[in-house]
């Protein structure tokens, strides 16, 4: 079947060595040194956040390796895992009924195995991390953006389809700070938390903007939520690709696309996200730390992207797209979990 590869990446990403970028003292980490509130319910400060779980699990995280691929010896040792892979994509795809598209990417080692890695699959909900690193990024210039407050009502709650954190009567009743809406958008998927981003962004355009210059020529968002899920086969508005998405999590969560600050907000909320369990991690080994995004839309849509550490190991980068060709099909969450089982067998 056309659309399978197994091969060695270059390093687009910058190195970014995250143990000594968590104690810089650039203005640009000197800025953001300001007190930001929680989605969960304790409502911790962004301090203690970066002080707490997250800076332990970053300080953790080895830097990317600078080479663009391993020794022709490791990578001749690593071929025959990763052509069993790309079978192994084959059998499931014709097992499941769907398309499958998969890339995933040893960043320190080179190493990557591809299944329809280039062809176009929607997006959904996997949008919404690049939307809030846009966010992090050109918006948050003075420092003081993240603790804006943004006032909302029941109609945008109602036309957004989602609002597990934005439909909670006290933040209805307050309003929530953009750097709440950020956490909302990542960990738990809420649609109305990230439309409101993507107005003070100046529309879904501002993310198809923000993906180019962060050189990613693929992604592209088009469309608000809820309709931006619509998944109709041939559709490219609001689509991207399993390689395209899965450097763009990469420049957001390991390169150098966000200043170091942002880049462990994001990374935490991926991290701390709640609508993952059945996909990515469902199918990886319980001791590894998981950093995603998922999305689901109709034509049995189903996505999850994100970020990899084995213990001991440096960051793999996962994207796993799925769709199907009846609009009323179901989401597959089991595909996702096997698929992942494939890259983690043969790129760990």
């Amino acid at each position: 079947m056309p659309g399978c590869r197994v091969g060695c990446e270059g390093p687009e990403v910058q190195p970014v060595d995250c143990r000594r970028s968590s104690c810089g003292g650039s203005v640009s980490d000197t800025r953001r040194q300001k007190t930001v509130t929680s989605i969960r319910e304790a409502r911790p400060s962004r301090r203690g956040v970066l002080a707490g779980g997250l800076g332990v699990a970053l300080a953790a995280v080895p830097m990317m390796a600078s080479t663009a691929c391993a020794s022709e010896p490791r990578e001749a040792a690593a071929r025959q895992p990763r052509d069993d892979a790309a079978r192994q994509l084959r059998d499931l795809e014709r097992e499941h009924g769907a398309r499958l598209g998969v890339f995933g990417w040893n960043t320190v080692t080179g190493a990557s195995v591809s299944h329809r890695g280039d062809e176009r699959f929607p997006m959904c909900s996997t949008s919404k991390t690049p939307a809030v690193g846009a966010v992090l990024r050109d918006l948050d210039h003075d420092g003081t953006f993240l603790s804006k407050i943004i006032h909302y009502t029941e109609r945008d709650i109602e036309r957004s389809g989602g609002a597990p954190v934005t439909g909670r009567p006290e933040n209805l009743a307050q309003g929530m700070s953009v750097a709440d809406l950020c956490g909302a958008a990542i960990s738990y998927s809420d649609n109305t938390a990230v439309n409101l981003l993507l107005a003070e962004l100046g529309g879904p355009t501002a993310v198809t903007r923000f993906c180019r210059s962060i050189k990613d020529p693929v992604t592209r968002l088009d469309r608000w939520e809820p309709e931006l899920n619509s998944a109709e086969p041939g559709r490219v508005t609001d689509t991207t690709s399993p390689r395209a998405i899965g450097k763009t999590y990469a420049r957001l969560a390991l390169g150098n696309a966000l200043a170091a600050a942002d880049r462990k907000l994001l990374t935490g909320w991926l991290l701390a996200n709640t609508t993952g369990d059945k996909r990515l991690r469902a199918g990886l080994p319980g001791n590894w730390r998981v950093a995603d995004k998922t999305g689901t839309g109709s034509y049995g849509t189903a996505n999850d992207v994100g970020i990899a550490w084995p213990p001991g190991q440096g960051p793999i980068v996962l994207s796993v797209l799925t769709t199907r060709p009846d609009a009323d099909a179901e989401a597959d969450d089991l595909l996702i979990a096997r698929a992942a089982t494939v890259l983690a067998t043969a790129l760990a």
